[in-house]
């Protein structure tokens, strides 16, 4: 036991820099990019401006609009295990039922009313929990667990949303589903979702062209 003591109480290392600045030319690895080194990063890696405005919600078929902040977009945030994004929406606008899988998202609501819907897991026996969220209002979405949001006012709403993760990635159910590719055979999406060929082959067709 006491030769175990050691692995039980270790934890990640500290940071052995103030600053990782990625090289986005670089190859990526599982603690992110390699550093650009620090007399030619600057300071501007500290600052962005890119979510000050969002883009038009209305040219996106679902009535949406995402402006992303992550390591791609934002290369200070590089090892940091932070993130943003921006998301605008027009009346009946949706950001679709979608999974971060590697994030926790934290969001508040800038303008607006927003229907921000979770759903657990098998554990919570599939649970959907739901509030209408308004503008200074916060909201949480567990790692991994499948969520949307509505716009259920009169009037265009944003979000600004945070996570734990420089890349938290996201997967749309639906294009996931319906247009992955190569597609899922569907023989599969047929048993899986109980419905006729044809419904399946809609569906597909619908989502061809992605998002």
């Amino acid at each position: 036991m006491l030769l175990l003591a050691p692995l039980l109480m270790a934890t990640d290392p500290d940071p052995l820099q103030d600053f990782c600045v990625a090289d986005l030319t670089g190859k990526l690895s599982v603690n992110g990019y390699p550093c650009i080194q620090s007399a030619a990063a600057g300071d501007e890696f500290l600052f962005s401006t890119k979510i000050a405005s969002g883009g038009d919600p209305s040219a996106n078929p679902n009535g949406s609009n995402v402006t992303e902040l992550d390591v791609a977009e934002w290369p200070g945030v590089n090892t940091l295990g932070v993130s943003m994004n921006r998301v605008d929406f027009a009346p009946g606008g949706t950001n679709p039922p979608h999974i971060h899988p590697r994030a926790t998202e934290v969001g508040i609501v800038i303008r607006g009313e927003l229907l921000v819907g979770i759903i657990g897991s098998l554990d919570s026996g599939n649970r959907y929990y739901s509030r209408v969220v308004r503008a200074g209002e916060t909201f949480l979405i567990p790692r991994g667990l499948m969520h949307f949001q509505f716009n259920v006012g009169k009037e265009e709403a944003t979000m600004v949303v945070s996570f734990n993760s420089q890349n938290p990635g996201i997967i749309f159910v639906p294009l996931t589903l319906f247009g992955s590719s190569p597609p899922i055979p569907t023989p599969v999406l047929v048993k899986a979702l109980r419905v006729d060929a044809e419904v399946v082959d809609l569906l597909k067709s619908k989502f061809a062209g992605g998002y």
